[in-house]
């Protein structure tokens, strides 16, 4: 029988610290390695606690995820960091299985990967195969908005949200924030879909716990490819051919609206963001509407799943051989 697998997370009380210790608690396969609560902050015992593992989540900000970084002196020891410090770093692999063949086999044979952001996952989705098959150039001028529950901003926002204060402004109504239009997810935004020009991207928060939509509009006019909307459709389809967790979603234009198999995915006439929470799906619709030369892309996932903590244990699933599925 083979030894199990020795995990650690640094930084369990975080959100994402607890969602991937729960998702961990469904191996009989691994070994948690645990730390006395009060030696948590023990950088000697953490040291020992990291370079025992096989595999080390990060769950930490940005200064201390590459402080432990440089605690590793086990050349064996694998990390998987969901902070923003190593996204666009040299030596690290983004942790996004999907966008090719080469993206997953990467994956596999790394020690350092870097969990992509919750709204840069959805983005990077949509835009990938755009830019990488020519279809869209890298100077494209992207804009997106994204909206997501209040559980992306960690525990502190949370609290915020969840006062009972009957004049909680945050409740009011969702919240457009990052106004310096420099949200920290741009850069990966970029680097990853190939992008040579910032996208104009406004996150929006709102008052709802979980589950993440981008939406992308597309002038086809302006295409590498003069593709209509269901050649655009097309595209994805093929792209994310035979992935586990991408679903392209029927192809949706005025016509298709009066279809059944169109109104038993939509809600009233609209799409309903939290239809993928607690799974680590991602699912792409594709909006056309031809006469006007315009569509529209967006895609949908659970932020705390394929945005955070599903894809982290995605990933340690695809680096310890495991089948990329596996409790997921």
């Amino acid at each position: 029988m083979n030894a199990k697998k020795k995990i650690f997370v640094d930084g369990m009380s975080g959100t994402t610290g607890l969602e991937i210790h729960e998702r961990l608690s469904k191996y009989t396969n691994i070994e948690l390695i645990k730390i006395d609560y009060d030696k948590r902050r023990d950088l000697d015992e953490r040291k020992r606690c990291i370079n025992e593992a096989d595999i080390v989540f990060l769950c930490l900000p940005d200064d201390a995820a590459k402080e432990v970084v440089s605690l590793v002196e086990n050349p064996n020891t694998k990390i998987i960091d969901t902070s923003t410090a190593h996204r666009t770093a040299q030596g690290w692999t983004y942790g996004l299985p999907e966008l090719s063949y080469a993206h997953k086999e990467a994956i596999k044979g790394s020690k350092r990967v870097s969990n992509p952001g919750c709204h840069a996952t959805a983005f990077i989705l949509s835009v990938y195969p755009l830019v990488q098959h020519n279809i869209m150039s890298p100077d494209y001028p992207v804009t997106c908005h994204s909206i997501t529950g209040y559980s992306g901003g960690g525990k502190s926002l949370i609290e915020k949200y969840e006062d009972n204060n009957k004049d909680n402004p945050y409740t009011k109504a969702p919240r457009p924030y990052s106004l310096g239009l420099n949200h920290k997810h741009l850069k990966e935004m970029m680097m990853h879909t190939g992008l040579t020009q910032s996208p104009v991207f406004l996150p929006i928060v709102a008052g709802y716990y979980k589950g993440l939509a981008t939406t992308i509009p597309v002038h086809t006019r302006l295409l590498n490819k003069k593709l209509n909307g269901k050649e655009l459709h097309g595209v994805y389809k093929e792209h994310y051919k035979g992935q586990k967790f991408i679903k392209v979603m029927p192809y949706i234009d005025e016509e298709s609206l009066k279809s059944d198999e169109i109104n038993k995915i939509i809600f009233d006439g609209g799409l309903d963001i939290t239809a993928c929470n607690n799974t680590n799906r991602a699912e792409i619709f594709v909006l056309g509407n031809d006469e006007r030369g315009i569509a529209m892309i967006i895609t949908r996932i659970d932020n705390l799943g394929k945005g955070a903590s599903g894809a982290a244990i995605q990933n340690m699933n695809l680096m310890l051989g495991f089948e990329e599925d596996f409790n997921l």
